[in-house]
């Protein structure tokens, strides 16, 4: 499938300036551009947007694009909780003036619902109470409009860079992952996993001992390949024997109708 890029008519490539001003009216409209051609996209990490207002969107969706990002974007609140809620991205970028579900609400219910998924704000709001209410509601990072493009990237970068694990195995964790072995790591055994497993078990340790949803988990394991709920369900007991099984005390535990989650007692 083709990826469309978005600009705006009459525009020469405004999508390149260096900042966004929301004060600014853009000129012409919103249209397709262009499609990239098949085998040039390499995906990179996966940024969803939540932006309402179409030309800021647009231009930080191009701009993320032409660097290697995969952005996905919801122009109001309601639609990225849901989106947001389905996982498998790397990052979340608010707006929060958003129609149908304020960007603070939306961060709150994300973060009580167990996501932990790095979020950086996007706002006109500049006070320090502002943006002292925006941490409070789980965000990661703030930044206040207008801002620079490169400003957004290096914050995005800095986020996911805190987020991924390293190939070396974490120190004094009863349970730890190698992704570059693909090797779980418990009590001074070595456990090899496949690829599948170990994908699953990262995500799962990321986000301990907080729930991460069925659908981020399929999305992690298989990306967006339709799959069944009961190869997940599958997967998991076979990663659960694993890990768990050999040991006195189990580490991950299911929560019925929602996720996994791994709990350190």
């Amino acid at each position: 499938m083709q990826r469309l890029r978005l600009g705006r008519v009459g525009d020469a490539q405004p999508w390149l300036s260096g900042s966004l001003n929301p004060g600014r009216p853009a000129r012409g409209t919103l249209c397709i551009l262009e499609a990239s051609p098949p085998g040039m996209h390499r995906p990179g990490p996966r940024v969803l947007l939540v932006e309402d207002q179409h030309d800021i969107a647009a231009n930080i969706w191009d701009f993320l694009e032409r660097r290697g990002y995969e952005v996905d974007h919801c122009a109001d609140g309601a639609s990225g909780l849901q989106r947001a809620r389905e996982g498998g991205f790397d990052a979340v970028v608010l707006d929060l003036g958003l129609p149908r579900l304020d960007g603070l609400d939306l961060c709150r219910l994300l973060r009580d619902a167990g996501h932990g998924v790095p979020v950086l704000m996007l706002t006109a709001r500049d006070t320090l109470d502002d943006k002292l209410l925006g941490f409070a509601h789980g965000a990661d990072d703030y930044m206040v409009k207008p801002f620079a493009l490169r400003e957004l990237e290096a914050r995005l970068r800095a986020l996911h860079r805190r987020r991924t694990p390293t190939d070396t195995p974490p120190r004094g964790g009863p349970l730890a992952y190698d992704a570059g072995t693909m090797t779980a790591h418990r009590e001074g055994r070595s456990i090899p996993l496949t690829r599948l497993q170990g994908r699953l078990l990262d995500v799962l340790l990321a986000e301990a001992p907080r729930v991460v949803a069925h659908e981020r988990l399929l999305r992690a394991a298989w990306g967006n390949d339709a799959v069944d709920i009961a190869a997940l369900h599958t997967q998991m007991y076979e990663l659960r024997a694993l890990v768990d099984k050999p040991f006195d005390c189990p580490l991950i535990h299911s929560v019925r109708r929602v996720g996994y989650r791994v709990v350190v007692p």
